[in-house]
């Protein structure tokens, strides 16, 4: 459920109820993986190798810390969403700040990609990447995903779905700040079918 306009809470939504029934996209190891091969945080390649030479049972527990970081992120969003975030706030996110420091993120020069995909050379680029040194380091790109919601949205833009059963959060960055639903295909159109019934209702 891409739809937030922020991976870092889209991150929160990976444990959603969208219609009815609550789905978790990052249950076990794997929904963990898939999540972050369909968010494109970590390259393909990466995933595989770790994948293959993770021990057993050890992206399951990784995908646990990644469960918990989400309902503490869920839990800090929803406490400061739909006002600005105060100064104060830095002493909470210490919990994001412990798993950023962990990283050993560097630089390196490549080989520039042409946009269209042809071969041909075109110059240099500095890009930034990690060693990817455990599965723990997958919850990297996470943690900066969020840190991006704490430094670069406003709180005051972020808001819950309206749908009542919908527990889908987003960014709400259109002009007028008027965005109400999650998607209007699914909470939207039950809302707009919901009133024509009362509407109906109310003249029969």
């Amino acid at each position: 459920m891409f739809i937030a306009d922020s991976l870092g809470i889209d991150f929160i939504n990976s444990i959603a109820t969208p219609v009815d029934t609550p789905v978790d996209w990052i249950g076990d190891g794997d929904g963990l993986l898939r999540w972050l091969a369909q968010a494109q945080l970590v390259p393909p390649d990466v995933l595989g190798e770790l994948n293959a030479r993770a021990t057993p049972g050890e992206l399951d527990d990784v995908a646990g810390q990644a469960r918990d970081l989400r309902e503490w992120f869920r839990g800090f969003v929803r406490k400061h969403m739909g006002r600005p975030l105060a100064p104060r706030a830095l002493k909470e996110i210490e919990p994001l700040n412990r798993l950023l420091e962990s990283d050993q993120a560097f630089s390196k020069i490549v080989a520039h990609r042409r946009k269209d995909g042809e071969d041909g050379h075109e110059g240099f680029a500095l890009e930034r990447t990690r060693r990817w040194r455990s599965a723990e380091t997958l919850l990297l790109p996470i943690g900066e995903a969020m840190a991006r919601v704490v430094c670069e949205e406003s709180f005051s833009d972020i808001k819950a779905c309206e749908g009542p059963a919908c527990t889908l959060m987003f960014a709400d960055h259109t002009r007028a700040r008027a965005r109400r639903w999650c998607s209007m295909a699914i909470c939207g159109n039950r809302a707009k079918q919901a009133a024509h019934r009362s509407r109906m209702k109310d003249r029969g």
